[in-house]
């Protein structure tokens, strides 16, 4: 289990979403342990509202695809350009996400469902 994984919990994060006063970053960090770790229910939840954020904050991101299990795929070098850094930035940063939860991000064309 990552230590990201052990130093939260259901309640915690939850009440991390319901201040008005927390930083940004705790705030980040909280829905990201509920879209690892949470109850399906809530996951689905942030899910759909990440969605409607990357698309409104971010509207050249375009989903390209799912994963197996339904998940969106988007196009690694239209989110580096959006972001302002090199596509090999962004992998970096994905593939360190990766090793921290221990939950895979990156997946190749062959391998998802494609968006026509």
């Amino acid at each position: 289990m990552s230590d990201f994984k052990k130093i939260w919990d259901l309640e915690m994060a939850m009440a991390v979403l319901e201040n008005k006063t927390v930083d940004s970053k705790t705030w980040a960090d909280a829905v990201e342990w509920l879209l690892l770790y949470g109850p399906p229910e809530i996951k689905e939840i942030l899910g759909q509202a990440s969605s409607i954020a990357t698309n409104s904050c971010f509207p050249e991101i375009r989903q390209t695809g799912y994963t197996p299990d339904g998940q969106p795929c988007y196009d690694i070098e239209s989110i580096a350009d959006s972001l302002g850094v090199s596509k090999e930035e962004a992998i970096e940063k994905i593939n360190q996400k990766e090793m921290t939860h221990g939950v895979r991000q990156l997946f190749i064309d062959e391998e998802t469902d494609t968006i026509h």
